[in-house]
């Protein structure tokens, strides 16, 4: 029997990446997809990708930062599917590197509002799901970031000890009603994730703090591999792991 048959997965930023390759997997094992992101084409291409499986998905374009559209996003869901069984918060951005002194309200904002402020707000939306009927499984996508300091910008690194600080609460305060949220760090993974970053105005200093690091990686990850380590955290293989940072980075944070 596949892993997650019959399960009903909600995956947000699936359009691309790291997203999109956990929607593709968690068909494959048989999950029911709701797929979101505000890229259309990337859905419309993943849609085609599970469905050439014979898999369910529903597609919805939105913006995680609005609360009608997470309202939308998981009672749609249950309209479609009629429950809800797991979420990935996968959806994020970077900021530009920013060290604190030159990061910009307008950056911080942004950055904390995807990635800290969704996962919240689309978390508790669930939870409205999952309470009731004792049973449910939240997956978040935190980085290395979240553990670390010189990993990424000021914003980016608040948000994601933020999301690694959910992760935590969330998981112990809701385990004794069926519920397990953990959260995957990732280390450097090939995706789009960083193309809007202007490396031109990345200051000396923290391009030494930041890039001397990246240097000991020991290699570069693949959104599958990413993608694996959510399908094990999704399904009863993880069944006693909760509260967990599942650190994925080839050793990188070993050193």
């Amino acid at each position: 029997m596949r892993k997650l048959e019959d399960e009903v997965a909600i995956i947000t930023g699936a359009a691309s990446g790291m997203g999109k390759e956990i929607a593709f997997l968690f068909a494959e094992e048989g999950a029911k997809i709701v797929a979101t992101d505000i890229n259309m084409a990337g859905l419309e291409e993943l849609k085609i990708m599970v469905e050439s499986l014979g898999g369910n998905i529903l597609t919805v374009e939105a913006n995680i930062t609005n609360q009608q559209d997470i309202d939308r996003i998981v009672e749609f869901g249950v309209e479609e599917f009629g429950t809800i069984d797991i979420l990935v918060n996968n959806a994020g951005i970077m900021d530009n590197f920013e060290a604190t002194g030159n990061l910009s309200d307008e950056v911080f904002e942004k950055v904390m509002a995807i990635n800290t402020t969704a996962p919240f707000k689309l978390t508790r939306k669930v939870l409205e799901v999952f309470v009731p009927k004792t049973k449910g499984i939240i997956v978040n996508i935190a980085s290395l970031a979240g553990l670390n300091g010189g990993r990424g910008g000021a914003a980016y690194t608040m948000s994601k000890h933020a999301t690694v600080g959910l992760t935590k609460s969330t998981g112990y305060l809701y385990a004794k009603q069926g519920i397990r949220c953990n959260a995957i760090a990732p280390g450097g993974v090939n995706t789009n994730i960083s193309k809007a970053i202007d490396y031109s105005k990345v200051t000396p200093e923290v391009k030494e703090a930041i890039f001397t690091g990246v240097s000991l990686s020991p290699r570069m990850g693949e959104a599958s591999e990413i993608a694996k380590a959510a399908l094990f955290l999704a399904s009863s293989d993880s069944s006693f792991v909760n509260g967990e940072v599942l650190v994925v980075d080839a050793g990188w944070s070993a050193y």
